[in-house]
């Protein structure tokens, strides 16, 4: 057998194995981030869909807001003649 051939022996019998054992192992945490990534691309669409009330939920807390201020102007100014 020629030098050429044992070559192409020790590539098929070692080479090739260790190469498709190191592929396992990147291609199998490669998966599991895609996995990932896949479960949070479906929980960002699920969220768009919760966004749809936003505007109706940001008026009414400005609404309460408002309400608020009223109540704390209207509490402050008796405390203030209390203590002044």
């Amino acid at each position: 057998m020629s030098l050429w051939g044992i070559g192409n022996l020790v590539l098929l019998v070692v080479i090739v194995p260790v190469l498709v054992a190191l592929l396992n192992s990147v291609l199998g945490p490669l998966e599991r981030i895609r996995g990932a990534a896949d479960d949070a691309l479906g929980g960002g669409v699920a969220l768009i869909g919760e966004l749809n009330t936003t505007p109706e939920l940001l008026s009414k807390t400005d609404n309460v807001i408002k309400e608020v201020a009223n109540g704390a102007v209207r509490y402050a100014g008796p405390v203030s003649k209390l203590l002044g």
